[in-house]
């Protein structure tokens, strides 16, 4: 599990938890001619690629045109490229084959990478069964919080690594959130266990929701760095949403997190009691950021990092890992028509045309991803190689 999946649990604040159904895929063959767009040349008809659907309730591809695609001549593919290169280091089957290609041309023009795709891929209208293209898109990102490596001057907030023995990993549940902050026994089981101390015991519990983010950390010489705290464990009890609490005792009608926040503003003394609310606790791990790593976000659930701008979160039943996808909205908060991958996955992302756009990290991305929430269409990629074959959805 990652910080994906916990993240999407933020999204259950008011709609509580969603499922994924499992699917299998066959190819449906429509042996009927489509006109082909061949870069740089005329139009040509080759045979229609398979149609492919996900079966029971999952989606459908239809083979499209690439003059379907919104903005197809206005991407700054090359931005992409770095998103495809992340792709490489843990590529499926079908994908796999096109990495030598794709690594020479990171250097090489936005129309020869045009051309490229043009020439290597088929593009696929992605389709509800028993709907159409129309779907929604959403935003998330990674929180950045100021920190310490040791307490004081207000920050007194701990980040803890997993317990080192005192039954952790073979009492089930361990304690609970309450427990772990206030009964002796647990704390000693963490003593000496804090990465960092964070000022704001609420913006440690959007960490512990999200599961992951970059802290601007001061070292005790006064030296600063930035470090992600990713997600390393739970103490495996079931989480429990502080919005849904705050509706159920009535002291909110508002549940989203403006309206979380506007009440902890008004109830500084009864912020405990809402974070106790939920039992789940997060354990993490410190993981450097240092050069080039500083330009992406935490792995998704391929099991690459993140790009910024780049990446989506997918029904994995719908779209599998690593799949170009070519990603289209009108707005109204934003409007991209722009070349994704499919990297990541979280439990509210499901359905056929449905993505969650990794915004970033930071305020300014935290504040966009937050207002995201739009039409989308998307087309999916697959090698024109393998046009005969059906994606395979793992």
């Amino acid at each position: 599990m990652n910080f994906h999946l916990l993240r999407h649990a933020a999204m259950a604040l008011i709609v509580g938890t969603l499922v994924a159904c499992t699917t299998t895929t066959k190819p449906v063959y429509d042996p009927s001619p489509v006109p082909d767009l061949q870069p740089g040349g005329p139009v040509t008809v080759t045979p229609r690629p398979p149609l492919v659907t996900s079966t029971p309730t999952k989606s459908r591809w239809i083979a499209a045109d690439w003059s379907e695609l919104p903005g197809l001549q206005e991407d700054a593919l090359h931005e992409a490229w770095n998103a495809w290169l992340k792709n490489c280091e843990r590529p499926s089957s079908v994908f796999a084959g096109l990495c030598r290609d794709v690594r020479q041309l990171s250097i090489a023009t936005g129309d020869e990478q045009r051309a490229w795709l043009m020439a290597n891929l088929q593009p696929y209208r992605i389709e509800a069964l028993g709907g159409g293209p129309d779907g929604m898109l959403t935003a998330y990102y990674e929180p950045l919080f100021e920190a310490r490596r040791l307490p004081g001057d207000g920050f007194n907030v701990p980040l803890y690594k997993t317990p080192a023995g005192a039954g952790f990993g073979s009492r089930k549940p361990w304690f609970s959130r309450q427990q772990i902050e206030t009964m002796p026994e647990a704390q000693a089981a963490l003593a000496g266990r804090a990465i960092a101390w964070m000022r704001d015991p609420v913006d440690a519990m959007v960490l512990h929701i999200q599961g992951s983010g970059r802290l601007n950390i001061t070292e005790p010489t006064g030296a600063q760095r930035t470090i992600r705290v990713a997600f390393a464990g739970t103490n495996d009890q079931p989480y429990k949403s502080v919005g849904r609490w705050l509706l159920d005792q009535g002291l909110v009608r508002d549940a989203t997190w403006p309206g979380i926040s506007a009440w902890v503003a008004a109830n500084p003394g009864r912020v405990n009691e809402m974070l106790w609310s939920n039992p789940r606790y997060v354990f993490f791990r410190e993981e450097p950021l240092e050069g080039l790593d500083l330009q992406f976000g935490p792995k998704g659930a391929q099991g690459v990092a993140l790009t910024p701008g780049r990446s989506i979160a997918v029904d994995k039943q719908s779209i599998p890992y690593g799949t170009p996808v070519w990603l289209s909205t009108s707005g109204p908060t934003v409007a991209l028509n722009r070349l994704v991958f499919a990297q990541d996955t979280g439990s509210a992302i499901v359905g056929a045309v449905r993505a969650d756009y990794f915004m970033g990290w930071g305020p300014e991305a935290g504040d966009l991803a937050g207002r995201i929430k739009q039409n989308l269409r998307l087309w999916a990629f697959w090698p024109r190689a393998l046009a005969s074959q059906a994606p395979h959805l793992r």
